[in-house]
């Protein structure tokens, strides 16, 4: 990618980390794709506010945790990527028995913490491998629960680094998608959740404990998890699971460079070694088209996609 100079930020009272020409490899789960023109890892939540009211009006930016619903394409980004895991990490119980968790608290934590003060429903958040941020961004959920089932209130920010609190009825929230309602003031390009309040039910943490233990021992035995992958790469259809659509039109093991469909869970696609962006972004489209021909039913990824394409002989 052909990068501009560094814009200008004001940086003199920040306390984070800015990083220029980042590759995103290091941080997306996929193992792939091309560098961030700049990253900046705030010191926490204080720091993040501070720095978005220095930010450039017309600064790209985007927000990431672990990295794990993410693809981003060979030719990189433009703009400033925000890395929130590690940064916003704050994780507490309130006295109203509510758990607050800041965005970039991984789903797991979430889970042990809440089995920890014997709470109970959250122990599906083990088997996402995202944090807070990216589950609230999506409606992230599996084993039959989602993540907004449980929200009470969330905090957001906006390009200004203007805080605001917002609850369910904010949002038009249904299965892996969550959007300000169109009456809402600010649209959701320009505002990123930073925490969340949530509630769970007082119950037996042992037994909490229990089940997040079984529930790793599937993934372990149902997910290729010893490969790079990001997750589940399509949203279930109505009435049916796009695994077993896949898995259906005989795409099991269907490779594009390092790019695989995972042999132990069709839903998945593996960076077997040295997988590109672009192999990975291509094999989704050919799974969505044989699968569209072969079913007449057309899937739709899950996983987000950003970035420009690398120009064809150019080596960028």
């Amino acid at each position: 990618m052909n990068m501009s100079e560094p814009k200008q930020f004001r940086i003199e009272s920040l306390r984070g980390e800015m990083r220029c020409d980042v590759p995103m490899s290091r941080h997306t789960s996929w193992r792939a794709g091309g560098a961030a023109e700049r990253m900046y890892q705030p010191a926490d939540l204080d720091d993040l506010l501070v720095f978005m009211r220095g930010l450039p009006f017309d600064e790209p930016l985007y927000a990431v945790g672990l990295g794990s619903n993410l693809l981003v394409r060979d030719g990189g980004l433009r703009g400033t990527v925000l890395l929130l895991h590690g940064a916003l990490c704050g994780l507490r119980l309130e006295a109203d028995g509510s758990l607050y968790a800041e965005a970039g608290v991984p789903g797991a934590k979430l889970a042990r913490f809440a089995a920890l003060h014997d709470l109970r429903g959250a122990e599906f958040c083990a088997g996402i491998p995202g944090t807070i941020g990216g589950m609230l961004a999506m409606n992230a959920g599996c084993y039959g629960s989602e993540i907004w089932q449980k929200v009470l209130c969330v905090q957001t920010v906006n390009r200004r680094g203007e805080v605001r609190m917002r609850t369910a009825d904010d949002y038009e929230i249904g299965y892996r998608h969550v959007a300000l309602h169109p009456s809402r003031p600010i649209p959701a390009a320009d505002e990123w959740f930073i925490a969340a309040w949530l509630k769970f039910e007082a119950g037996d943490g042992a037994v909490a404990r229990q089940e997040i233990k079984e529930l790793l021992g599937k993934r372990i035995a149902g997910q290729p998890l010893n490969l790079p992958n990001a997750g589940s790469v399509f949203r279930n259809p109505p009435g049916d699971h796009a695994a077993r659509l896949i898995q259906q039109c005989g795409l099991k093991g269907m490779r594009i460079g390092g790019a695989q469909v995972s042999e132990k869970h069709a839903n998945f696609i593996v960076n077997t070694g040295g997988a590109t962006a672009a192999d990975i972004e291509n094999l989704i489209g050919e799974v969505q088209a044989a699968v569209e021909q072969q079913t007449g039913i057309r899937l739709h990824p899950e996983v987000r996609i950003i970035g420009e394409k690398r120009e064809v002989g150019s080596g960028k």
